[in-house]
């Protein structure tokens, strides 16, 4: 459906840029009223019910039902899917933390998260992680480069990866293009982990000199939860083969596309069923606070992001964004201060009037391939560089805080991890791939 320019106004925005001000100043300002979600709830209704409305008076209630429909809803139920079925995995034991192994314990996050989303890989690694380093002098270096690896830059090969890549595959990107970003997850990948290396080793040998002999401990690492592993594999084939690209009837239905959630939901109860509690709830302390958190915040962000996605779609000519390396740094800007996800979809809206700019480049997820490899590449990469540019981030923090490990404060951050560990290695990042 097409509208005219002055269909939609600017300023419907301002509840989208509420609601994301919120989500980041909330945790700093009003703590203790924030950290209840029924209050979340409350904040997305608020903003979210007056947009829906003023929607459905401009006629504009097909854009908000495929928002809901086909963006929220899928979304919501991948992010709870991998929630549920990575809860049901708990690695027992402890090893040596050396610097060389730390560092594997990092790589292999950085792999699973692509298979298993950013959040379902730091979930899973972060306390085995914390329990490592236990006995070291030094761990929050381990923590932040945890969070830029597994819960962040990791997670590019898949949609499954990270929910932004998730939104651009949901718009006709197809599954195995994301495996075209391998050299871009490669070069962040071997970067972040020897930086990561050689300041673990500066601080492992610093601790061994003070203390002449570094307490470890090790016992054999052992997985309990292994069926879950099936369940997990079930998620992925259902989100590679169960759409537009392998089963044409979606092509002429997209109401036949909820067959992928249905498939996706089963895998969740039956790794509910098949899990016992006790090592759920008990040894692994999972709560569903986490998911219910993304739920109502995110039915918020999708309902008054609407406005916002048209008003990109229609303006995109006059924003002066005519080149690759643009969409990168704008994207990337964006996401580490917002969320990646709506950022991402916000910037693919806008690329969707581009495509004029690109003639004869090929054409993917409805978008120049040159500009959705920027926009996938800096959503993801960039969402490392506050705590609020990812959903996980937040999560490996407070966890990290519940073992009495002193992480930095929003700006310290920044300050004395993001701008001079993971920017350089992004601007190399455009440099060499864009």
């Amino acid at each position: 459906m097409n509208h005219s320019v002055e269909s939609m106004p600017l300023w419907l925005s301002i509840p989208f840029a509420v609601m994301l001000l919120l989500i980041a100043v909330g945790p700093l300002l009003f703590e203790h009223w924030w950290e209840k979600n029924k209050n979340k709830l409350l904040v997305s209704l608020a903003l979210g019910i007056p947009v829906a409305i003023i929607l459905i008076a401009k006629g504009l209630q097909h854009e908000l039902m495929h928002q809901i429909l086909f963006d929220y809803i899928p979304f919501i139920i991948l992010l709870g899917a991998l929630f549920i079925i990575t809860g049901g995995i708990h690695l027992k034991g402890d090893i040596k933390p050396r610097p060389i192994t730390n560092t594997l314990f990092l790589a292999i996050g950085g792999i699973l998260a692509s298979f298993m989303g950013t959040t379902g890989a730091a979930m899973l690694l972060i306390r085995p992680v914390i329990n490592t380093i236990s006995k070291r002098e030094h761990k929050v270096h381990t923590i932040l480069f945890f969070i830029a690896i597994v819960a962040n830059t990791g997670g590019i090969l898949t949609p499954l990866g990270d929910p932004p890549l998730f939104l651009l595959y949901l718009r006709s990107t197809p599954f195995t293009w994301f495996f075209t970003l391998f050299n871009e997850w490669m070069f962040i990948m071997v970067s972040l982990l020897t930086i990561y290396f050689f300041v673990d080793t500066h601080y492992y040998r610093k601790e061994v000199r003070d203390k002449n002999e570094l307490e470890v401990f090790s016992s054999k690492i052992k997985i309990i939860g292994k069926r879950n592993f099936y369940f997990l594999a079930g998620v992925v084939l259902a989100v590679a083969f169960l759409n537009e690209n392998y089963i044409e009837a979606f092509h002429h239905n997209h109401y036949l596309g909820f067959i992928r959630e249905g498939v996706i939901v089963l895998m969740a109860i039956m790794s509910l069923y098949y899990t016992q509690n006790e090592m759920r709830y008990t040894h692994n302390r999972f709560t569903w606070g986490p998911i219910v958190e993304v739920a109502f915040l995110f039915l918020g962000i999708f309902i008054t992001m609407t406005p916002t996605l048209i008003y990109l779609k229609e303006n995109a000519q006059a924003f002066n964004l005519d080149q690759p390396w643009q969409f990168y740094y704008a994207t990337g800007s964006l996401s580490a201060f917002l969320d990646n996800a709506p950022t991402a979809v916000s910037f693919h809206n806008l690329a969707m009037g581009m495509t004029a700019s690109f003639p004869g480049a090929k054409i993917v997820g409805q978008i120049p391939e040159v500009l959705l490899r920027a926009i996938s590449v800096s959503a993801v990469f960039f969402g490392a560089m506050t705590y609020i540019g990812n959903g996980p981030n937040f999560m490996v923090k407070a966890i990290a805080e519940e073992h009495q490990i002193k992480m930095p404060s929003f700006f310290g951050y920044i300050l004395k991890f993001s701008l001079i560990v993971l920017l350089p290695v992004y601007i190399l990042t455009q440099l060499i791939f864009l």
